[in-house]
């Protein structure tokens, strides 16, 4: 080596040992960013989560729980043999699954024809959002009206078209109540999809979709090997959500049916074992068992979507 050479060699070095020495800059004051807001959620959610998990293993009840005692895995050895947390578990799996699958298939509908331009286009956008925008009590509360079996409207619509001949009790027939619970989430949170569906719509390059015109494609096959190929990583995105928000729901169940074993979810199950029984310990229990149901099935989510991506490479 000449001695030019041996004398550039630590500026190369230098140059090289810069880039990592800004990485580790840039990662340190990102730790000091995201400290406060780690520090919130551990204190405004940890905390909650954790001592729940806790009660979980004791016998506390409502106004006393300094006083409770340590009982293991009891509550949850008896409430995995209690038959009303299986059923709440399987309307909660019902109602997850039922309503984000239609929920996926009409909000894309929707997103498509959203998407496509034509005059007030901006208008429908706005009006399309409407359900989602309104609280989940008050919804709820409305369409409990509509559902009424003297006065209700779908009744009263139903038999003028003919398709029923008598009033029906909507929420108190158990062969239709959940449906019935699954209708008013679906006209609810539709938008919430199909909104980021749009979303993921509108970033897809249209040259592609000229060039497969060009080539013959048709509609249909351009939306299943190109549309669709393209945002799924956005649609799971909006699929974990949902699915995170319909394994926990509580207000649409409560304020519709209260107590109605048809109806009644997890929470619904954990509210009451809570609240009505004031047995801290088992519904601190049935929680824990919530979350963990919660987590299994979003990490199942997560996977059947990665393995799904990685075969379409």
């Amino acid at each position: 080596m000449t001695a030019a050479a041996e004398r550039s060699a630590p500026a190369v070095e230098v140059v090289r040992a810069r880039p990592g020495r800004i990485e580790q800059g840039r990662r340190k004051a990102a730790f000091w960013f995201l400290l406060p807001t780690v520090t919130a959620l551990l204190l405004v959610a940890g905390w909650p989560l954790a001592r729940t998990v806790w009660l979980g293993f004791t016998d506390a009840r409502l106004g006393g729980t300094e006083e409770a005692r340590f009982v293991g895995l009891t509550n949850f050895v008896y409430m995995l043999q209690d038959p009303a947390w299986w059923q709440a578990a399987k309307v909660t799996l019902l109602f997850a699954g039922a309503s984000v699958a239609l929920e996926t298939v009409i909000g894309m509908v929707i997103a498509l024809a959203l998407n496509a331009h034509f005059r007030g286009r901006g208008l429908l956008r706005a009006a399309v959002l409407v359900p989602w925008a309104i609280p989940t009590v008050i919804s709820a509360q409305m369409w409990g009206w509509m559902y009424h079996d003297l006065y209700g409207i779908i009744n009263v619509v139903l038999q003028g078209l003919g398709i029923i001949d008598q009033n029906v009790a909507w929420l108190a027939d158990p062969t239709t109540s959940l449906w019935a619970m699954v209708a008013v989430d679906v006209w609810k949170t539709t938008p919430f999809m199909a909104l980021l569906i749009l979303a993921a719509l509108q970033t897809l390059p249209h040259e592609i979709y000229e060039a497969a015109k060009v080539d013959g494609v048709s509609p249909i096959r351009a939306f299943f090997q190109i549309t669709l190929p393209l945002i799924r990583p956005a649609l799971m995105v909006a699929i974990v959500f949902r699915a995170l928000d319909a394994l926990r729901m509580f207000d649409l169940a409560y304020v519709l049916a209260g107590g109605n074993p048809a109806t009644a979810t997890l929470s619904v199950y954990a509210r009451q074992q809570l609240v009505d029984f004031q047995d801290v310990g088992f519904g601190s229990a049935a929680s824990t068992l919530l979350v963990l149901l919660i987590g299994i099935i979003t990490a199942i989510l997560l996977t059947a979507g990665k393995v799904r991506l990685s075969a379409d490479r």
